[in-house]
């Protein structure tokens, strides 16, 4: 599955939220808030495993970079037969999703999840700073 361009699809909405307690629950109630309206129900079967990968992504953001990123952005897109999700924090560490030394526990589950469905999970370092965001597409 390709990427696309989050820009590209018709709905997308951004989140910027305190990386801290309560940025879990604030992330995914924004998720079910905008599948809703985009008309993708909670009863599709990628919505479970979407808002659980969406949790670990941004836990991970509270439990590794709260020290250096008081900020997470979460971005969300969806379009004809796919949803997007990027996890975005200032903390300079890229995690590495596959091989060897890829993530374990909660990272471990995100791939997981994520290639059960047929999607793809994607670090991405930016270009501007220090920090990276974790790309999720999923087919829906």
């Amino acid at each position: 599955m390709t990427s696309p361009a989050p820009g590209a699809l018709p709905h997308r909405h951004v989140l910027t939220l305190p990386t801290g307690p309560g940025a879990v629950r604030l992330a995914r109630e924004t998720a079910e808030r905008a599948l809703a309206e985009w008309g993708i129900g909670e009863r599709h079967p990628a919505v479970g495993p979407a808002l659980l990968i969406l949790s670990e992504l941004v836990a991970n953001s509270v439990r590794h970079a709260a020290g250096v990123s008081p900020q997470t952005t979460v971005v969300y897109a969806a379009g004809p037969g796919c949803l997007v999700f990027a996890v975005h924090d200032d903390h300079p560490h890229r995690p590495r999703l596959f091989g060897p030394d890829a993530g374990h526990g909660g990272l471990a589950t995100v791939v997981e999840l994520t290639h059960g469905l047929g999607g793809t999970a994607v670090v991405r370092g930016d270009a501007d700073g220090p920090g990276k965001s974790v790309w999720i597409t999923l087919p829906l």
